[in-house]
């Protein structure tokens, strides 16, 4: 059996969503963060070095980053039903948006979050921040103008990957910018692993 290490409001949330899709029996270990410094408890280190999550064990198995689970994960369950047909030009774009949530989309939300906790005034990164949001928002926004999903008119890992980020947008009250990614997120609420991996990451933020 699949053993999730959850964190609350973290990337983990995704990890339930994709592990409800599958249908597949898994377990979930849950860990607050610090109510004071919002940072993961240190038992996370326990499981990885990092002290990160998501984190999940197989078979003797520790693996850590999202992205890699999420390919691991449809490559062993579901390779012909979260993903293109490898080899075609749809599975890589299919690629492109995999990694795209956690390299291009993640920085500059990152950053906002960050800030917002900090409330400092600064010389440089808030400005960069908002522009480069906007700049990588748009781009998606473009990107998904009369689509369902990201690729192949399908829900894939991609999608499944970026929620995180529409999560996020929502969290900062940003989605009205960006009318298509509104409507991709409300697609994506849409689907009743999803509204199960909500339910689970309420229950267990407390």
């Amino acid at each position: 059996m699949i053993t999730l290490h959850h964190l609350n409001q973290s990337r983990s949330k995704r990890i339930i969503w994709l592990l409800e899709e599958l249908g597949i029996d898994y377990q979930i270990t849950p860990y607050l963060r610090d109510s004071q410094t919002f940072l993961a408890p240190p038992e996370l280190k326990a499981v990885h070095p990092l002290g990160k999550s998501p984190v999940i064990e197989e078979d003797g198995m520790v693996i850590a980053e999202s992205g890699a689970i999420t390919e691991y994960l449809i490559s062993k369950y579901a390779q012909d039903e979260l993903e293109p047909k490898r080899g075609t030009d749809e599975h890589t774009d299919y690629l492109q948006w995999l990694h795209f949530a956690e390299s291009s989309a993640a920085l500059p939300l990152l950053l906002k979050v960050f800030l917002a906790k900090d409330g400092a005034p600064t010389n440089f990164l808030a400005e960069y921040a908002e522009s480069e949001l906007d700049k990588v928002m748009s781009y998606v926004d473009e990107r998904l103008a009369g689509k369902r999903y990201l690729v192949a008119d399908k829900l894939t890992g991609a999608d499944i990957m970026m929620s995180f980020i529409v999560d996020i947008l929502a969290k900062f009250n940003a989605l009205e910018r960006y009318p298509n990614i509104s409507r991709y997120g409300k697609q994506l609420a849409s689907h009743p692993a999803y509204q199960k991996a909500e339910q689970l990451e309420t229950h267990y933020d407390a």
